[in-house]
């Protein structure tokens, strides 16, 4: 297919991208990325190259990553088995230590070397380093599952100003030393909030919401605050969809000014959003009428 493409072609999408490229240069943009789109290795490797794309163009990315199923393979492996309740993993003192070492160990040096070997220059962090996220129990019987307290974003503003991409793992602590497992989609709306990010994008493994939730076809390209309560009193945003837009929400009230849900597994679906009037996914807003 590319050896079809012309070069005036590709200098004419290079150009068409300016508008965009202008729109987002020196801003800073959030990226969650987890679930299916971190399974397969070649669309993590090409997820990592569109990120050192946007920066290289002067975005300001920050890589939030979680790793679900890296917790549950270590879990397996020392015989433990992963129990969840409301869709949250139940943490005791054992499994919040190989979480650390799945997120903080694995994950996250594996897509700072990604960053690297692709060009970008990148510095992997957990939200236990210069206390970047502050934490207490969500609840008792989920054990070390922590509820966000406080962000204290100037170890990222550090890195950011000296032009690198920071890579965080969800994982947060206490004054007392406590460690807690974090929601990765809950961490980068609080992350991308005390930031005042231009825009957070959610990678997950759905197109975005949908007004059928068996049509790909019917994704919703953008609804506001207000839409989301309607389309969820409707039964439309439901099941594992209603965290997710609650994310969106809470991004938004911390200052966010727009949050996308998107399919991680469509191919350079980051570009796509940040560089095209198209975009990718459902963008959530908190004013307009969006498109319902």
């Amino acid at each position: 297919m590319n050896g079809s493409i012309s070069n005036t072609e590709r200098a004419e999408v290079i150009a068409q991208a300016l508008p965009y490229i202008k729109r987002y240069v020196g801003k800073t943009v959030v990226i969650k990325y987890g679930g299916s789109a971190m399974v397969n290795e070649e669309r993590k490797q090409q997820v990592m190259r569109d990120i050192v794309l946007s920066w290289l163009i002067g975005i300001k990315v920050v890589l939030i990553h979680g790793g679900g199923p890296e917790i549950s393979e270590l879990m397996e492996k020392v015989g433990k088995a992963p129990h969840f309740v409301d869709g949250l993993r139940v943490t005791d003192k054992e499994t919040v230590e190989l979480a650390q070492m799945a997120l903080s160990g694995k994950v996250n040096k594996s897509l700072v070397n990604l960053i690297e070997v692709t060009g970008g220059k990148s510095v992997g962090l957990s939200g236990v380093d210069a206390r970047l996220i502050e934490a207490q129990a969500k609840d008792e019987q989920l054990g070390y599952v922590g509820q966000i307290t406080c962000v204290n974003t100037q170890v990222i503003e550090d890195l950011l100003n000296n032009n690198y991409i920071p890579v965080i793992s969800t994982i947060g602590c206490d004054k007392a030393g406590n460690i807690y497992n974090i929601n990765a989609d809950t961490a980068a709306a609080s992350i991308a909030g005390a930031l005042g990010a231009e825009r957070l994008i959610m990678m997950t493994d759905i197109a975005g919401v949908l007004r059928d939730k068996d049509d790909p076809s019917s994704l919703i390209p953008e609804i506001s605050v207000r839409q989301a309560g309607i389309l969820r009193e409707q039964g439309v945003i439901s099941g594992g969809m209603i965290p997710k837009v609650e994310c969106c929400i809470r991004a938004i009230e911390q200052g966010v000014k727009n949050v996308v849900i998107m399919d991680g597994r469509v191919p350079h679906s980051i570009l796509m959003e940040l560089l095209t009037n198209e975009g990718a996914g459902t963008m959530v807003t908190g004013q307009g009428e969006g498109t319902i």
